[in-house]
């Protein structure tokens, strides 16, 4: 079982946590066309590798953050709050 760190109460069990997808994703404003607010609804990266992800610790502090995570690994590379940009080592590796 994979284990998150939540920010304020520290490593749990996965099962405590809901995923909340793919983080820092501009939603299209209401005057797009349907192409774009399909491709905003539906389409998402699925990398292999580094995947920047949102989680709610549901079963805990009810918290929401953002997790750093390799998808092969499973290893969380970082944790950071919503509203702050990924940290600046992160960004080069998903170029």
């Amino acid at each position: 079982m994979m284990q998150l760190p939540c920010p304020l109460c520290g490593p749990r069990d996965e099962w405590e946590f809901a995923c909340g997808g793919t983080t820092h994703i501009s939603r299209p404003d209401l005057q797009a066309s349907d192409a774009a607010w399909g491709e905003y609804l539906f389409f998402r990266d699925n990398p292999r590798g580094v995947h920047l992800e949102r989680w709610r610790h549901t079963f805990g502090c009810g918290n929401w953050f953002n997790i750093a995570r390799h998808t092969v690994t499973h290893e969380v590379l970082a944790v950071y709050g919503m509203g702050e940009p990924p940290p600046a080592h992160l960004r080069s590796e998903r170029s």
